[in-house]
């Protein structure tokens, strides 16, 4: 028994509604509201979902952080690993005796018997010479004055200064402080 659906209805898109724009019809808010039609099992449908979704989300959220975390520590794992391998690789090297004698002749200057080591010590060329630097400004100039003198000339004024106010041994204040009454 093979069902048949109802051919669309000429009300539909025959007659343009009243308010409708030229590049098509407009729909009024109210009547699409009022075309949903909510069937119990779409409700709970619906309510699973959103239930669903506060449970996951923060489950989703921890796993997308731990795979961070891991990523993280995979990659700290993998440039340990070429430390080492560059730390071995530098071992290695050093078991190598002609190696360790270079490395002695470079670094610490070593020289076999009979042989003569010279040190140059400017040994670079005229044009890798740094050079004189320019004058900060042509403004600063040296004064002929004598600071030392003057510093002890100040040392010894302060040392030697009257104080404005003079204190007076064993002589009372002349503004005794008021005892509150009470």
């Amino acid at each position: 028994m093979s069902r048949k659906t109802a051919p669309p209805s000429a009300s539909r898109g025959a007659s343009p509604r009243r308010g409708a724009s030229p590049a098509g019809r407009r729909t009024d808010a109210r009547e699409w509201l009022g075309s949903i039609r909510f069937s119990g099992f779409a409700a709970i449908m619906l309510g699973l979902v959103v239930l669903a979704v506060l449970v996951l989300a923060p489950t989703v959220a921890t796993y997308v952080e731990q795979r961070q975390k891991i990523a993280a520590l995979q990659e700290s794992v993998q440039v340990t690993k070429d430390e080492i391998a560059t730390l071995e690789r530098e071992r290695d090297r050093w078991k190598d005796p002609a190696y360790i004698t270079t490395q002695a002749r470079e670094r610490l200057y070593y020289v076999k018997p009979g042989e003569v080591r010279f040190l140059v010590i400017d040994d670079l060329e005229e044009t890798d010479t740094p050079q004189d630097p320019e004058p900060v400004s042509a403004e600063v100039e040296e004064r002929k004055s004598d600071w030392i003198g003057g510093l002890l000339r100040s040392v010894m004024g302060a040392a030697t200064a009257r104080n404005a106010v003079e204190i007076t041994v064993g002589v009372p204040d002349p503004t005794p402080a008021e005892t509150p009454a009470g």
